[in-house]
């Protein structure tokens, strides 16, 4: 797949900002779960605790499964992907309840784990082109399927994948905690290659 700009491949140097973008398209589930690994990030804030995990490669929450739209310098956006291959397991009791309904997934789909743009990189048509990005991504792959998860009350993002072919599969309801800024429920949405 050939990018053009303002699109290119993430580098190490784009971590800082994966990590804050990746804030942004959590809803504060990631902030959530970057404060619960302070313990083995002493004297790390949580999105400190981001920017090292995205610069790391040792899972698939790394700066290598990531595209970012760049102009003069600054990262106005990230695409965050990579491939679901198995069934996922029901979460146990002994799970983190507040991150359980995030363990939706649709088996042998490209996942889009996160997509976003700084506010004001809005409305100018990246996230359309992100999409299609990530389309070409799963067809160069041999996928046939895009998975995301989205929350419902996040309705200016459930229209944008509506209006690209995403149909809503499954749902699960939100567990309420201060750093998450939605309630209601998290939609599990595909869509076709």
């Amino acid at each position: 797949m050939v990018l053009e700009a303002p699109f290119r491949p993430a580098t190490i140097e784009d971590c800082y900002d994966i990590a804050r973008l990746f804030k942004i398209a959590s809803g504060g589930v990631a902030e959530y779960t970057w404060a619960t690994m302070q313990v083995d990030y002493p004297g790390l804030s949580p999105i400190e605790i981001g920017e090292r995990r995205y610069a790391s490669d040792n899972t698939v929450f790394t700066y290598k499964n990531a595209i970012v739209a760049s102009q003069d310098g600054q990262v106005m956006g990230v695409l965050v992907t990579f491939p679901i291959v198995d069934e996922v397991d029901e979460p146990s009791e002994a799970e983190d309840q507040v991150l359980a309904p995030y363990s939706l997934e649709a088996p042998v789909s490209w996942y889009i784990c996160a997509m976003a743009l700084f506010p004001e990189f809005r409305g100018q048509g990246l996230g359309t082109k992100l999409l299609a990005i990530a389309r070409s991504q799963a067809q160069d792959k041999g996928f046939n399927q895009l998975s995301l998860l989205v929350f419902e009350q996040n309705s200016e993002a459930a229209r944008l994948y509506e209006r690209h072919g995403f149909k809503t599969v499954d749902r699960a309801a939100v567990v309420p905690h201060k750093l998450i800024q939605y309630t209601g429920n998290i939609l599990l949405m595909t869509a076709p290659v």
